[in-house]
Parts: structure tokens; C-alpha cells; sequence
């Protein structure tokens, strides 16, 4: 597939539950041809999260439109507000925790592709049952 320009919706492509969160990659290989990378969106209900994860092959990039989050990357907190960004390397694992009371709304960016989609995301944890505590007690 291969396309000079294709626009998507967020109502376009289907959320993306499994991790946490409602997550949906919206410009892809599957969805635009892309080759060298993928976008998307993410909202993160407050007392929600998204699983620890890493990716082998790809950088992400993460900028928080709307909210609050608590990045961990390799277990330590960073915290992140609206209007900031965060850069993550490959093979880091990273979770994104809403401790806040409003929704956090983030556009996410990795590339380069892993060389097969099965082999571009590494789950470190499963995701816990929806009423149980975020780390510090919250939920």
C-alpha cells in the first residue's frame, strides 16, 4: 500500500484496550503504508494506566496534550504536565500512570518499524485487575 496522502480519524480506527488506557494508532503501515514509523493517540482515564512495556527496535515519543501523567521509565517517576514531552529510547521500559483527576491525552510517535509488528512491543507486566491500586496506593 502505498499513499502521497491519506487523512484518519480518531473514530477511524478502533481503541486498543489491552494495556491500559484507549489507545489507537492512527497513521500505520496497515492504515497508510507508512515504512518508517507509526502515530497515535492515547487517553488515559484518571486512576488508569498502561502497562509496562518496551519496544526492541523503536524510540517513542510522547507529548501530553491534555492532563497529567507519571512516566516511569526503568521504574523511576518523572512527572509530566500538559504542553511537555518525553523522549524514549529503545529498550526502556516505560508505564504512563493517571494520578490526576481529569483525563490525560497524549500523541505518541515510535519508529523505525521492528522488523515484524509481533516483535516491536515487549509487555513486563500484565495488566492487573481495573480496581486494583496504581503504585502509591491510588486508583
Amino acid at each position: 500500500m502505498s499513499r502521497k496522502h491519506t487523512t484518519i480519524t480518531v473514530d477511524d480506527v478502533p481503541a486498543n484496550r489491552r494495556r491500559g488506557g484507549d489507545i489507537r494508532a492512527l497513521l500505520t503501515p496497515t492504515t497508510v503504508g507508512s515504512t518508517s514509523g507509526f502515530l497515535g493517540v492515547a487517553t488515559i482515564a484518571p486512576g488508569e494506566f498502561i502497562s509496562e512495556h518496551y519496544h526492541p527496535y523503536s524510540e517513542e515519543f510522547v507529548y501530553l496534550v491534555r492532563g497529567a501523567l507519571t512516566v516511569r521509565l526503568d521504574g523511576e517517576p518523572t512527572e509530566l504536565r500538559a504542553g511537555q514531552a518525553v523522549f524514549i529510547a529503545c529498550e526502556v521500559r516505560h508505564r504512563l500512570e493517571n494520578h490526576g483527576d481529569e483525563d490525560a491525552f497524549i500523541v505518541f510517535h515510535l519508529g523505525p518499524l521492528a522488523p515484524r509488528p509481533d516483535l516491536g512491543h515487549v509487555d513486563t507486566e500484565e495488566l492487573p485487575h481495573p480496581e486494583a491500586p496504581l503504585p502509591g496506593g491510588t486508583r
